[in-house]
């Protein structure tokens, strides 16, 4: 049970491919010694064998039943057979050769042991490594690049603004929102462009999230809800792709909303990370910044809605015409809002 919780613990996780990467260095360390070893160790025949003996070549042998492993006297190492029953102690011990005798095959056994379990443990590592790969459950390596939103589809959205105690202001500003993702081809006709990027800002728990949630429920539309933290990894490269992963999936269930909940996770001012060097974060950035400035030329329509309670770290291109250049402010329930809740 203990060793079902372990795994469980380290299944598709980091830590699961740095557990998988050192057990793989370390067997690969193991038998490359051993490949040493066993390259370093010379082949001779019984007549080398007795001839390097009187010429006062050799050193140390030992022997296993028939096995003769030695050490020549310049550091050298080879194996041999010697006949059966022969006897040539006598002529060691003349030499001046130390030797000795072990039980038959123990050391064979013993190194070809530890070489079939590093062998065995690898296949296994790598029979979980592919298929966590394959994203059994999600979180495969492979998978890491896979958006993290959690899709709503239309009939699945049970809120709309009657669900929303308050906020009137917030839900007037949101009406036309809703009007274009019904009626897309009435604003294509007179040529109206609606901002693609709403920010939500409101101290935590007035009702952000609920209210990007009940758009999508007027609009009888797709809601693709994540948050900004789910987009930063240490691995370069990783949250971009979420991002293009998560507004392709956004385009092809179109008309949808995105919601990126503390986008200030991912939206902060540009050059503020560890010595303001182009990090991880500001690649994501740069890959939603993109995503947005294509809803020009996009025939389906997807709107983003972000929220946050920290609007001041935001970088100024998220604000800019055509990204997050409206405003909501999602203010704390008045006494009839608190009522009704």
């Amino acid at each position: 049970m203990k060793w079902r919780q372990f795994f469980r613990q380290f299944r598709g996780g980091p830590r699961a491919v740095l557990a998988l990467v050192a057990f793989f260095v370390i067997s690969l360390a193991f038998l490359t010694r051993l490949t040493d070893y066993s390259r370093a160790t010379h082949a001779i025949s019984y007549s080398t064998f007795l001839s390097d003996v009187d010429n006062g070549q050799v050193k140390a042998v030992h022997s296993e039943g028939q096995e003769l492993r030695g050490l020549y006297k310049d550091g050298r190492r080879f194996e041999t057979i010697i006949p059966e029953n022969v006897q040539i102690w006598e002529t060691l011990k003349d030499k001046g050769v130390e030797f000795s005798i072990g039980v038959t095959t123990a050391s064979f056994t013993f190194w070809h042991f530890i070489f079939l379990i590093a062998v065995l443990g690898s296949l296994g590592l790598l029979y979980i490594f592919i298929r966590q790969a394959k994203g059994n459950g999600g979180g495969g390596i492979f998978t890491m690049g896979k958006s993290r939103a959690k899709m709503v589809l239309p009939s699945q959205v049970k809120v709309n603004f009657s669900s929303v105690a308050g906020a009137r202001e917030a839900k007037e500003e949101l009406k036309d929102i809703v009007d274009f993702l019904k009626n897309p081809e009435k604003y294509k006709k007179i040529g109206a462009k609606l901002p693609r990027g709403i920010l939500l800002v409101g101290e935590p728990g007035n009702g952000k999230t609920l209210l990007a949630k009940a758009v999508a429920g007027e609009a009888n539309c797709a809601f693709f809800s994540i948050s900004g933290s789910d987009f930063v990894e240490v691995f370069v490269g990783v949250g971009a792709a979420r991002i293009r992963d998560l507004f392709s999936q956004a385009r092809r269930h179109a008309p949808s909303i995105v919601f990126i909940d503390e986008i200030d996770a991912i939206g902060r001012q540009r050059g503020s990370g560890v010595g303001g060097g182009h990090d991880e974060r500001e690649q994501t950035l740069n890959q939603l910044l993109t995503e947005m400035d294509g809803f020009d030329s996009a025939t389906t329509p997807v709107i983003v809605i972000a929220a946050t309670n920290i609007a001041d770290v935001l970088d100024k291109a998220l604000l800019r015409p055509g990204r997050f250049d409206r405003r909501i402010e999602v203010p704390f329930p008045d006494t009839e809002a608190r009522v009704q809740i």
